[in-house]
């Protein structure tokens, strides 16, 4: 963050510290990792590219206007499928991500869109994958404690969850919008209540083979 506010403020020098600088001579992953910072910025970026590319620039809005272009466009061929249920049915959604994930994928292998480190500027060794040394699972201890919250929290709201509940069934029945409800909801209801009382006026959704 701190280098990309540099550059976008027209800085005439910027040196990005590797992280092991302070307390010995840096080594070549962690220079490597800083200069990716400046390159990823210059290169992969694209703000930098552009005068002033912060907020009410000629960029952002043009970038705005695009994402919401974009965004109708793909609603209105949902619309046209009989909404997410019919598009789904159609095998729509799924098609469209095989579709921009192959388009996605060739410019990277074209080098069009570049990706520091992935295909462009690689690391002598290519692009090697970095499996991390440990996995980092939750204690018994950790899960415990999240079922003993969840349990204190039904107990403190048992004498309003299940309006809450019963409210967002009948809203979902009228076709209302849910959304609005269950911002209500989760004051006094788990994600679990929610879930189960919604499959009890809805179903679970199946996709038809």
């Amino acid at each position: 963050m701190q280098a990309l506010y540099a550059i976008y403020d027209n800085c005439n020098s910027l040196h990005t510290n590797a992280y092991d600088e302070a307390i010995t001579t840096p080594t070549e992953e962690s220079v490597r990792r800083a200069m990716a910072i400046q390159l990823i910025i210059n290169r992969e970026l694209g703000t930098a590219k552009n005068e002033n590319p912060n907020q009410g620039s000629f960029f952002l809005e043009e970038l705005t206007d695009l994402v919401e272009e974009a965004v109708m466009l793909e609603f209105n061929r949902i619309t046209e499928r009989g909404g997410v249920l019919g598009s789904m049915e159609r095998m729509y959604q799924r098609n469209k991500i095989r579709e921009e994930s192959l388009y996605y994928e060739s410019l990277k292998h074209t080098g069009e869109y570049p990706i520091i480190g992935v295909n462009t500027f690689l690391n002598k060794n290519g692009s090697p994958t970095i499996i991390p040394a440990e996995v980092i699972r939750s204690t018994t201890e950790e899960k415990e404690f999240q079922i003993h919250a969840g349990d204190a929290f039904k107990a403190r709201h048992a004498d309003k969850s299940a309006m809450m509940l019963k409210r967002l069934q009948e809203a979902a029945i009228r076709n209302e919008n849910l959304f609005a409800e269950l911002m209500e909801t989760v004051k006094y209801c788990t994600l679990g209540q929610i879930t189960h009382a919604l499959y009890e006026v809805g179903g679970k959704y199946r996709r038809n083979m």
